[in-house]
């Protein structure tokens, strides 16, 4: 089966809402289909943790085989990551966070998405961002 971008946004978003167990077993599905994947929890003041969130993104990344050693993959990681950043900043700043970032990847297609609660009193409310970059295929 051939995957495109929205399967593999879909692939990204269901881990960064996974609980441990879930993420598991999404991982080992997805092996079997072709799609690398990772998962990586997070947590602390928004602001506070953009560089950690890039960073824990990064070795996840790496870590799990979903990309390379290569500035062409931490540029497509680092941007990807941003974007997701961005789309969940305005409302989670200035607020304490909690959640997760699914990594996704098929061939070209590399999807990142940042899946946070925030806590606000006794109010819990939820955030999602996504970021896309399509990237070289890798060869192996």
């Amino acid at each position: 089966m051939e995957y495109k971008s929205k399967d593999i946004a879909r692939a990204a978003i269901m881990l960064a809402m996974s609980t441990r167990e879930e993420e598991a077993i999404l991982k080992e599905n997805y092996k079997k289909t072709g799609i690398k994947s990772a998962a990586v929890d997070i947590g602390g003041d928004i602001i506070q943790s953009i560089s950690k969130i890039l960073e824990r993104t990064m070795v996840a990344s790496k870590r799990n085989g979903i990309v390379k050693d290569s500035h062409v993959y931490d540029g497509a990681i680092t941007g990807a990551t941003r974007e997701a950043i961005a789309q969940v900043m305005d409302k989670a700043a200035g607020f304490n966070v909690g959640g997760k970032i699914g990594i996704a990847r098929y061939r070209e297609h590399l999807s990142i998405c940042i899946f946070l609660t925030i806590g606000m009193f006794r109010l819990d409310d939820v955030v999602i961002g996504l970021g896309h970059r399509a990237i070289p295929i890798d060869e192996d």
